[in-house]
């Protein structure tokens, strides 16, 4: 990083993942060679020492500090109303950036005027395909996503495509969020990322509106990052699973009808008690070996009345 005009304006928004913040820090820092960049820590009130680790470690980073979990579209937006990078890239703090990726995404935005958003393959931690590309949400696609059909009847990683790396980069509906590129200018045309979405399908609301201007989504599966998936979020795991939803909901509402969104919600109620029932036995089966914890029918409701702005 140095003085010169900023081409990248990096954000990650960190919730008490420190280890993983330094590591996808010090990729960045490894891997970035032809750009100018600079960074912007938005650290959601941790309390594991982000902040100090980050001061001591990597003194040129920004860092926008906040007293609470104020969610990822609002400390994203904290961070994009201050940045002045041509390109931003929202990048999760459980990332680690491959060498040549980010160069190569600035490049692709540079040769092609008319991409407001563009993204990468995701890989895990061990190497193997994790994520990239899906299409918008209807009501038929969630409620495969919910029942677990889809995955059983697609394909595997469903509704998220397959790398497809053969056919090179190509125009989708949306890509992950986990590492979202996307040019200035668009945003400024577009507009931050909906504050109502606490956290879960803000890339989603966000391609779909670029999409509603013109602007073009693209994924490149040649390059890619390692993401070690939803480290926040296992923190707790039922209340996401709740937000979700919520966010679905609201998705729907916004951009498609009451209707299709009642719809959906009463798709969820449904779906989510023969969940409950399905991996309440297989864990008692296998002694809490198998099977996860499915959110709770009470906890489930209280999240799915709170109102589109995220209040009681």
């Amino acid at each position: 990083m140095n003085t010169n005009p900023v081409d990248l304006s990096i954000i990650i928004a960190s919730w008490n993942t420190r280890g993983l913040l330094a590591e996808c820090l010090q990729s960045l820092e490894d891997t970035i060679q032809e750009v100018c960049f600079d960074v912007w820590v938005v650290d959601n009130g941790s309390s594991d020492g982000s902040v100090a680790m980050v001061r001591e470690r990597f003194p040129r980073t920004h860092i926008i500090i906040n007293t609470e979990n104020v969610g990822f579209a609002r400390a994203n937006n904290q961070a994009l109303a201050q940045c002045q990078g041509r390109y931003v890239l929202l990048l999760n703090s459980d990332t680690k950036v491959l060498p040549g990726t980010l160069d190569t995404l600035v490049q692709f935005m540079e040769r092609h005027p008319r991409v407001g958003l563009a993204g990468a393959r995701l890989l895990n931690p061990d190497g193997t395909f994790q994520a990239s590309h899906s299409p918008f949400p209807t009501l038929f696609t969630e409620f495969l996503l919910l029942s677990g059909l889809g995955q059983r009847w697609v394909r595997p990683r469903y509704p998220s495509h397959g790398p497809d790396i053969a056919h090179g980069p190509r125009r989708v509906d949306y890509v992950e969020g986990a590492c979202l590129l996307a040019r200035h200018t668009a945003v400024d045309q577009v507009g931050p990322l909906d504050e109502a979405l606490f956290m879960y399908a803000e890339e989603v609301d966000w391609c779909y509106r670029f999409a509603q201007l013109g602007w073009e989504v693209w994924y490149l599966p040649t390059i890619a990052i390692i993401h070690y998936g939803g480290q926040s979020g296992r923190q707790h795991r039922s209340r996401m699973e709740a937000e979700l939803y919520r966010s679905r909901i609201y998705f729907f509402r916004k951009h498609y009808s009451r209707v299709q969104a009642g719809l959906l919600e009463g798709i969820i109620y449904l779906v989510t008690p023969v969940k409950w029932a399905v991996y309440r036995v297989v864990r008692f089966l296998s002694r809490g070996r198998i099977g996860r914890q499915v959110v709770g029918w009470g906890e489930l409701r209280a999240i799915l009345s709170r109102n589109p702005s995220g209040e009681g």
